[in-house]
């Protein structure tokens, strides 16, 4: 097995102190998004019935001649999909539309295109040899059997999931509730997005980039986002008030080594316990882990690239889990198209951006305060500790 990163590291230290969210029963129709909290059951076989996978004719194979045409039949009846399949009398052949049940007695279908047509007989223009017995024939139960695992708990309702809960009946589904989560910014430097600020002052963009990224994700209930100032009683207090409402609190900036970096003593005066403080990984080194009674504290650093690095490496996997969710969104391997050789003695995410050709390419960035860098790109890679070309590294989608 594979040496755990920092990030996964961390991660699998804390979330064995997270409390999963409890379940709930839900109407189908509003289920869409959420996180499966037990597993979806095929109700019956799908196919229900052996059903055609083409505009044909129903036959028997054994009533095929030999020579070319192999056959000519009287047509019995039209069968649409959604109407039941009448016996296929002897000689004799059934008109199908594409999903229609196939007759019990049939074990061809012969394409609309391989045949001649009257409003009564059907001519079929082929060769027996080029006829196989089942073709164009889906049967029962082809795509699972009624008792089966269609999806398992853990899996999100994504709108193709969906199909399968319509498909299989079910009028509620067992998910998990809505994972409740809020954000804290602290700072006194910041102003709001879109108001005027003087030199001194940063406009809040964590702020708008977590509270953006929470709510694309249907299984989290964002709740709010707050801002706070530098002091031990204001954080405090505030910090209280989240866990009192949230199962998450996600906080920004306060957690580095500046004598206004009041999270880590926030958090112990709540009697949270920090499990880890301070990684070795760039950007985002400061990144602290805590709970309160089971309840999430992901304290991220100040400056924008690393909340964005440390919300996807460690903030997701730790929502995911106390969501229920079974993690779809890890990483993948890539390359970068334009490797240089920078490297750093701790492992070091690097943004990326689409080339012309479609694949990777390291952003210029000026560390993690560039927003602007982190604006353009599409992810990051990750490069481990004194290792530098152009991989295949494992690269995180935003």
């Amino acid at each position: 097995m594979s040496q755990l990163s920092p990030a996964e590291a961390a991660v699998e230290g804390l979330v064995q102190r997270l409390v999963q969210v409890e379940a709930e029963s839900i109407p189908a129709p509003q289920a869409a998004g959420r996180v499966l909290s037990s597993d979806l059951l095929a109700d019956r076989d799908s196919p229900a019935s052996s059903v055609s996978a083409m505009d044909g004719y129903a036959l028997r194979f054994a009533e095929l001649t030999s020579g070319k045409p192999c056959g000519i039949f009287q047509i019995a009846a039209v069968v649409a999909a959604g109407t039941p399949a009448p016996p296929l009398p002897p000689g004799q052949a059934i008109k199908l539309f594409t999903g229609a049940p196939v007759p019990s007695e049939a074990d061809i279908v012969i394409k609309r295109e391989d045949t001649s047509e009257t409003a009564s007989r059907v001519t079929i223009n082929l060769a027996r040899e080029e006829i196989s017995v089942g073709q164009h024939i889906r049967p029962q139960g082809e795509n699972i059997r009624c008792g089966t695992t269609v999806l398992p708990a853990g899996t999100v309702l994504t709108p193709q999931a969906m199909v399968a809960v319509a498909a299989f009946g079910r009028k509620e589904v067992h998910v998990f509730r809505k994972l409740k989560v809020v954000v804290l910014n602290t700072g006194d430097e910041l102003a709001e997005m879109g108001d005027p600020v003087a030199a001194w002052q940063i406009r809040d963009s964590n702020g708008p980039f977590l509270e953006s990224w929470l709510a694309n994700k249907p299984w989290i209930e964002f709740l709010e986002r707050r801002r706070v100032a530098d002091t031990l009683d204001c954080v405090s207090d505030q910090l209280q008030e989240c866990c009192e409402i949230a199962d998450a609190v996600i906080l920004t900036g306060g957690v580095s080594m500046g004598d206004a970096d009041y999270v880590p003593d926030a958090i112990r005066s709540l009697g949270g316990e920090i499990v880890f403080h301070r990684l070795p990984i760039r950007p985002g080194k400061p990144v602290l882990g805590a709970h309160i009674r089971g309840k999430l504290l992901l304290g991220l650093p100040g400056n924008p690239v690393s909340v964005g690095v440390t919300a996807r490496t460690i903030g997701l996997p730790l929502l995911e889990h106390m969501a229920g969710r079974v993690s779809a969104e890890g990483c993948e391997l890539a390359v970068v198209n334009n490797p240089d050789s920078m490297s750093a003695e701790l492992v070091w995410f690097r943004l990326v951006e689409r080339d012309l050709s479609g694949g990777l390419r390291l952003v210029e960035s000026r560390g993690s305060g560039d927003l602007v860098s982190l604006a353009k790109s599409v992810g990051f890679v990750e490069f481990p500790a004194s290792q530098t070309g152009a991989g295949p590294w494992r690269f995180y989608r935003w």
